[in-house]
């Protein structure tokens, strides 16, 4: 893995998207507990992407503008209903401090967020090949990158998650800094599916 591909990987993996949003909401609702496996379901489905798209389906869903709108609108609904179930602050999607929810929910959740995001094996056809050597690229080549790829975005939603921890007493203490922390999260869920709805198919 060359520095440009590392320094392009860690860009695209810290820009504010669909898995730090709810990694950080995780972790300001449930601690640095609720972070990591949030951190672990998101970069769990980026393998499941990955594997897809060395399997050559990701280009079917690319390809097929039906399965694509289909995928694209489930995951629509999805960050919609996360948006109403924040700003609600009710169940496990709370931001304010109560009892943990089941990892095994928070992981689901997270591998659910980004199965549904058609984005990422768009990612995978057409980002990693660019780094793959122009004759001769192999599929274990674009599995080598895929998974350097995976463990950045593991990193980079686990030093959010950690931050997020490290504030998040301060942050408890005031009601209107969590009623406004409430409204963001649910913002930022709503604008994610709005811009999702406006992807295309390459």
């Amino acid at each position: 893995m060359t520095p440009e591909f590392l320094l392009t990987a860690f860009i695209v993996c810290v820009t504010p998207g669909i898995g730090v949003v709810y990694t950080l909401s995780m972790t300001l609702g449930g601690g640095m507990r609720a972070g990591v496996f949030a951190a672990l379901g998101c970069t769990l489905a980026t393998i499941l992407h990955l594997g897809v798209a060395l399997a050559g389906l990701a280009a079917l869903l690319l390809s097929s503008a039906l399965l694509f709108q289909t995928v694209k609108y489930a995951g629509v609904a999805y960050l919609l209903w996360m948006a109403w179930a924040v700003l609600r602050d009710q169940g496990s999607l709370s931001i304010a401090p109560a009892a943990p929810a089941p990892a095994g929910r928070i992981l689901a959740r997270g591998v659910m967020l980004n199965i549904l995001n058609p984005k990422l094996p768009l990612f995978f056809v057409a980002f990693l090949p660019q780094f793959l050597p122009a004759e001769g690229a192999s599929l274990a080549q674009m599995a080598e990158l895929g998974a350097g790829f995976s463990v950045m975005t593991l990193l980079t939603f686990l030093l959010y998650a950690a931050l997020a921890a490290s504030g998040r007493q301060t942050l408890l203490k005031s009601d209107r800094v969590m009623a406004w922390l409430r409204r963001a999260f649910a913002a930022s869920f709503a604008a994610l599916g709005l811009r999702l709805a406006m992807e295309r198919a390459a």
